[in-house]
């Protein structure tokens, strides 16, 4: 499954200036995820990343080092188009 994550961070926890940046944020390593894709707006302080993985537990082990300075939004996603229904006669 793939997940949309929204990170959010404060100015004053920023992790800027400390060995590995924003990186500290996450896990890597976390069992179960695969990192699709990175993406920053610095000046907002905020990360998205897409995230493929099994269950919520892992997207959850992904984001725990950064639970103690940032705000998280998981929502799952598709690459599957959407169709547009048919028509009930």
């Amino acid at each position: 499954m793939l997940f949309m994550v929204t990170q959010v961070h404060t100015p004053d926890r920023c992790p800027i200036g400390e060995a590995g940046g924003s990186k500290v944020l996450r896990d890597d390593k976390a069992k179960g995820v695969k990192v699709r894709a990175v993406f920053g707006a610095y000046p907002q302080h905020t990360i998205w990343y897409v995230l493929e993985a099994d269950t919520i537990g892992a997207v959850q082990d992904f984001l725990t080092p950064g639970f103690t300075r940032c705000t998280s939004t998981v929502t799952p996603i598709s690459e599957e188009p959407m169709e547009k229904p048919a028509r009930r006669r």
